[in-house]
């Protein structure tokens, strides 16, 4: 099932499973078929189909349980973009102060170990 369109093959396999999930063909609480059956449906390799599945993983559309395998979440229960935005810029502004205390921290101890070897040299 995956075209030669030069889009890559996990990619593909993600947008259709996505729309599967979107569209209700995948219900919440439903297990994707495994690893194998996915292969064997898309005409892809297991490390293809991994991939595809990740990137779902990393969306929040699914989620792993060892040795059960892998379930489609409640849509509700993932974060809206919305809430994905904000913490995306809270960690950035938080990432910014930690830079601008670092800098000042940096900035201390070049100019302590600058007096330091004044200190030394006279």
């Amino acid at each position: 099932m995956v075209k030669n369109t030069g889009r890559p093959g996990y990619l593909q396999i993600a947008d259709d499973l996505r729309a599967q999930i979107r569209g209700g063909s995948l219900a919440p609480g439903s297990p994707l078929p495994s690893t194998a059956q996915l292969s064997e449906q898309y005409d892809a390799s297991l490390s293809v189909v991994k991939m595809a599945v990740g990137i779902l993983r990393n969306e929040g559309l699914v989620i792993g349980q060892q040795g059960k395998g892998v379930f489609v979440r409640d849509l509700d229960e993932n974060p809206a973009a919305g809430d994905l935005a904000g913490e995306v810029a809270e960690l950035r502004s938080t990432v910014q102060d930690l830079s601008a205390r670092l800098a000042k921290v940096e900035e201390q101890l070049t100019t302590s170990t600058t007096r330091r070897s004044g200190r030394s040299s006279r």
